[in-house]
């Protein structure tokens, strides 16, 4: 390719993940990322879709407001620096981009970040679960045709100690604003939870969890992990409750990032007692595995 990207590795969609990731600051084109997937654009941007769930584009849109974040939370840069550093040549249309995103402008971004701060997740501290706090963006602005709910479990892998986890509900495979619906749950190690997660409105949603989990042994917080999870086109009708279970895992680099401000997903300190989902706080209507 034109010296834009030097990816190797066998997967196409991979190495156009790593160049993005590698020259988001750079004006790269679908053709300059197609050819680091060395395929015709074409098919390049159908199985790009295919694997992320969103187009080169929207990819390449995410990381850069993504990697601005790291930068308003990480370093001193004035926003008009950052906004350059990741690929925008008007601060405008950066400040524009990122509040749709992320949900809050990048200064108040910045100011929240200092009053809560858990790892890659800032916002005023929660110390119970519940919903985002003030100061956050908060859920879908109105919804026609009544509402659902969305319930079920959520379950942490291996040789994770307690979590606490973001679970939201969302128009696309993006982890940006808005969300329909959003509550904080605490998920103790060694054993799924219940969640439900009340006034979706009705339609098909993507519903996305995001979670900081301590580790295990003497120092947990020493060894904290971040994890996603969730399941897409999850259907919720007007007075019902759609099951669905949610299984979380590290990230992978095709994943796209995750943009909403969230709130302080600090894990719980006190040990959490085991807690299952007993039968009854099941939902009986439309499941999805």
């Amino acid at each position: 390719m034109r010296d834009v990207c030097e990816t190797r590795g066998d997967d196409p969609v991979g190495r156009a993940v790593a160049c993005i990731r590698e020259r988001y600051g750079d004006p790269l084109s679908l053709t300059d990322i197609a050819e680091s997937a060395r395929l015709s654009r074409f098919h390049f941007a159908r199985l790009f879709k295919d694997t992320t769930g969103i187009t080169p584009g929207r990819f390449l849109a995410a990381v850069r407001l993504h990697q601005a974040k790291r930068l308003l939370l990480s370093s001193s840069l004035n926003v008009a620096d950052i906004a350059a550093s990741v690929g925008y040549s008007s601060l405008g249309s950066f400040t524009t981009s990122f509040t749709a995103g992320v949900g809050v402008s990048p200064g108040r971004f910045r100011r929240l970040s200092r009053t809560g701060g858990g790892p890659g997740a800032p916002g005023p501290a929660l110390p119970a679960p519940g919903p985002p706090g003030p100061g956050l963006p908060g859920p879908w602005p109105g919804a026609r045709g009544g509402s659902g709910a969305v319930a079920g479990t959520i379950s942490l892998p291996d040789g994770h100690g307690n979590a606490r986890v973001y679970v939201g509900a969302f128009p696309t495979p993006v982890v940006q604003h808005p969300a329909a619906a959003g509550i904080v749950v605490d998920v103790p190690s060694g054993r799924p939870s219940c969640y439900r997660l009340p006034d979706v409105p009705a339609g098909t949603w993507y519903v996305h969890a995001v979670a900081v989990a301590d580790g295990v042994g003497p120092d947990p917080r020493a060894r904290r992990t971040s994890l996603v999870g969730g399941h897409g086109a999850v259907a919720v009708g007007a007075g019902t409750v759609t099951s669905t279970a949610v299984r979380l895992r590290r990230d992978r680099p095709a994943d796209p990032p995750v943009l909403l401000a969230l709130p302080d997903l600090e894990p719980p300190r006190t040990p959490l007692a085991p807690a299952g989902c007993p039968a009854s706080a099941l939902p009986s209507v439309a499941a999805t595995a």
